[in-house]
Order: structure tokens, then C-alpha cells, then sequence
């Protein structure tokens, strides 16, 4: 089952990268999807579909570094960069599964550059 969540998470990332298109992201979505960020907002399948389609779908190159998956979750850490000369992001995603679809989604985005300085947070914190 985990072989087949990653299968499917690489399959819908890679269509959507290759055809621009979030067709391919979509059928692997449930109809409850529900997509989570750091900032504590959620949106819907419908309304994280339109946020993605307002990215220059085909002008973005994607390195996937790993993926983990375990049970009913896959983890995905990849490098993105805009072919356009934006800056290079880290971005973590956790999908979780539910009778082959993803029903949930949480993503991580941290511009590479910005890494070092973000990584320090817990010294400030400390004095």
C-alpha cells in the first residue's frame, strides 16, 4: 500500500510539472480533501486546485530529494525553482491517504537561501 501512495503522490507531481495542467493532481485528491499550512489555514480541494493553478505550472522545475512513506502517510521533500530565476525553495509535504486518495495535505515552503538564518530561531529564543 505504502509503494502505492508514493507511486501516486511522484505520478501527480510530475503530471502536473509536465502538463502544467492540475489534472493530474486532481484525480488523486478525495472529494473532502482538505490542504493545511504552517500559518494554521486550511483550504479545500477546490480551493487549494485554484491556488495551485495559479502558478506558472510549466515554468517550475522540481527535484524531488526524498520520500518517505509509512502506512497511510507519504512524505515528500523537494527542491522547486521557477525557471523564470526565483529563488530556490525547500518545500516538505506530508499526504495522508484514505482508500488510495489523498485526503489530506500539509506543506512546508522555506526558501533555500533563507535557510541558515531561519535555522537559528531557537538561539534568539534562548537569551
Amino acid at each position: 500500500m505504502t509503494t502505492d501512495n508514493k507511486t501516486i503522490v511522484v505520478d501527480a507531481l510530475s503530471g502536473v510539472v509536465k502538463t502544467g495542467n492540475v489534472d493530474a493532481l486532481a484525480s488523486a485528491l478525495h472529494d473532502d480533501f482538505i490542504h493545511h499550512r504552517p500559518d494554521g489555514t486550511s483550504t479545500t480541494k477546490t480551493e487549494w486546485l485554484a491556488a495551485v493553478t495559479a502558478v506558472p505550472l510549466r515554468d517550475l522545475d522540481v527535484e524531488i530529494l526524498h520520500i518517505l512513506g509509512e502506512s497511510d502517510t507519504v512524505a515528500v521533500y523537494s527542491h522547486r525553482r521557477l525557471g523564470t530565476g526565483g529563488p530556490t525553495i525547500a518545500v516538505v509535504e506530508i499526504w495522508r491517504f484514505e482508500r488510495g486518495l489523498i485526503t489530506e495535505g500539509w506543506e512546508i515552503i522555506e526558501p533555500v537561501d533563507e535557510a541558515g538564518a531561519h535555522a537559528l530561531w531557537w538561539r534568539a529564543a534562548a537569551h
